[in-house]
């Protein structure tokens, strides 16, 4: 079977698992306890591990808290600071094609009497930075959470332009970037209005069951400030109590590291990739296929497709002995695409419409077995 449903989750490296073994048989210390050999070693992995995934994203080590994955990031940062600073605003902004876990993550607030304004979005779902700076002077929010790459359609959010208008107007800015960190640059010192960021490790061939919600720190020495999501024995400086699922954190690590040394080579092969599987539907299928997505600016190796006339669930079904591929976002699977329809598609469109997302470690010749569709 040709697996091409990578934006719902990665195979973890083999390199990753090798790192992670010990840490489940070996190395079995708890990193909170003191003195002993055991601990003192589960310490330190954590810690080379947040230098991994620091050095992936361009942030300091200690701006990294680690979570159990992108879903509890989101709802960690949106309703910490939403708890934390209630009495200077109440107001949160986002967009119509924000994941779930901050879409819904919103929906809950709003029934707690906070205010939250959804963009709309261009044909492709993107916000335009001066729609923002218009709606922030009217009103001021709290906290602007906008997704950096969309995981259904692939197209990029201005980012550094949003944050220099969340940084200028004095508002807290965050941003979902589960899709894009291993595929696309990212280097947060670039953009200091960047306060807070979420990814997942199973998105770049880690394990699941881990990523990191990125707390921008105020200044060297003081933290930023924001109600903790779990509360207990005080881990991750506070933000985040519970154990640290060490071999989980190696392995998050030792795949920031692989995606560091790759990116260049990967982006390569994605776009090669992308590139040829749309010929091939092109060729095969003409004008019975339309690409929902931007060609460019956007993450590499996401392809949205039309196939007209062709009702996707059934089309799906039928490929499934041979190809993995899906509808859309798999947090939201039984439910028509918020997205699609946010970028205008009709509900036809929508019901016609199956997301390719390729990995560097497909090849071409998987590919070939779509030149059969008809």
């Amino acid at each position: 079977m040709i697996y091409l449903d990578n934006s719902a989750t990665t195979k973890i490296d083999p390199l990753v698992l090798e790192a992670m073994l010990p840490y489940l048989q070996e190395e079995y210390g708890n990193p909170s306890s003191k003195y002993y050999l055991l601990a003192e070693n589960a310490k330190k992995a954590v810690s080379v591990a947040r230098e991994q995934v620091a050095a992936l994203i361009g942030c300091h080590p200690d701006e990294i808290i680690f979570t159990s994955g992108a879903t509890e990031s989101n709802n960690f940062i949106i309703k910490g600071i939403i708890d934390h600073y209630s009495s200077s605003s109440n107001l949160i902004i986002t967009t119509k094609v924000e994941h779930p876990s901050v879409l819904e993550t919103c929906n809950y607030l709003q029934t707690k009497e906070v205010k939250v304004n959804y963009l709309d979005v261009d044909n492709y779902g993107r916000i335009n930075a001066d729609q923002l700076h218009s709606l922030i002077k009217i009103n001021k929010p709290v906290l602007v959470s906008a997704i950096w790459g969309n995981n259904e359609i692939g197209s990029l959010n201005p980012i550094k332009e949003l944050a220099t208008v969340c940084k200028q107007a004095g508002v807290f800015f965050h941003s979902d970037a589960t899709q894009v960190i291993g595929k696309l640059p990212v280097n947060m010192t670039d953009i200091p209005g960047l306060c807070f960021l979420s990814l997942s490790a199973h998105k770049l061939c880690g394990p699941k069951g881990i990523g990191a919600a990125i707390i921008r720190k105020q200044s060297d020495e003081i933290y930023t400030k924001i109600t903790p999501l779990l509360h207990g024995g005080g881990q991750e400086n506070n933000y985040r109590s519970g154990t640290l699922a060490v071999h989980n954190i190696v392995g998050f690590g030792k795949a920031a590291e692989i995606a560091m040394k790759q990116l260049t080579d990967n982006q390569r092969k994605l776009l090669d990739l992308e590139s040829y599987l749309s010929d091939i539907l092109s060729s095969t299928l003409g004008d019975k296929v339309y690409f929902n997505h931007d060609n460019s600016d956007k993450i590499p190796g996401i392809l949205s497709v039309q196939f007209k006339g062709v009702n996707n669930e059934l089309l799906l079904k039928k490929l499934s002995p041979y190809a993995a591929l899906s509808s859309g976002s798999a947090c939201s699977s039984s439910k028509p695409s918020h997205v699609l329809s946010a970028i205008g598609m009709t509900s036809e469109e929508i019901r016609q419409t199956i997301r390719f997302s390729l990995s560097p470690h497909t090849l071409p010749s998987d590919l070939d077995f779509f030149k059969s569709l008809r």
